[in-house]
């Protein structure tokens, strides 16, 4: 069990990590689509998924930073609910449109990991 120092440093963590990787997909989107398997025979990504990507990357790097930066209490459960809500939705619409199964399995179950670990770092979030 982590200590209560580091147990508060959780969501901090998450949301700068979030952060991080949403950076990340939004300057090459390839990060997300090759795992997805949403790129093209030439390991390319279509103009189409980059603009969404791009737009995932966006959300999730707004939502990370306010995770990062909120002040504990009622800002910091809210920022860990948005940061929930947004990675199990994201793993429902993987779990659903992705093109194969185990590619569905994967993705989306490391989407709905990232949220549940999320949804646990906000029980020190008073």
């Amino acid at each position: 069990m982590p200590s209560t120092s580091a147990a508060r440093a959780l969501p901090r963590v998450l949301g700068v990590s979030t952060a991080a990787y949403s950076t990340a997909i939004i300057i090459s989107p390839r990060l997300l689509a090759k795992p997805c398997k949403l790129t093209r025979a030439d390991d390319g990504v279509p103009a189409e998924v980059a603009t969404v990507i791009r737009a995932v990357g966006v959300r999730d790097a707004a939502s990370g930073l306010l995770l990062a930066l909120a002040p504990r209490g009622a800002a910091l459960r809210g920022a860990v609910g948005v940061r929930v809500l947004s990675d199990l939705g994201d793993a429902a619409v993987f779990g659903f449109a992705l093109p194969d199964r185990a590619t569905k399995i994967k993705v989306a179950g490391v989407a709905a990991a990232w949220g549940m670990l999320c949804a646990y770092s906000g029980r020190h979030s008073r």
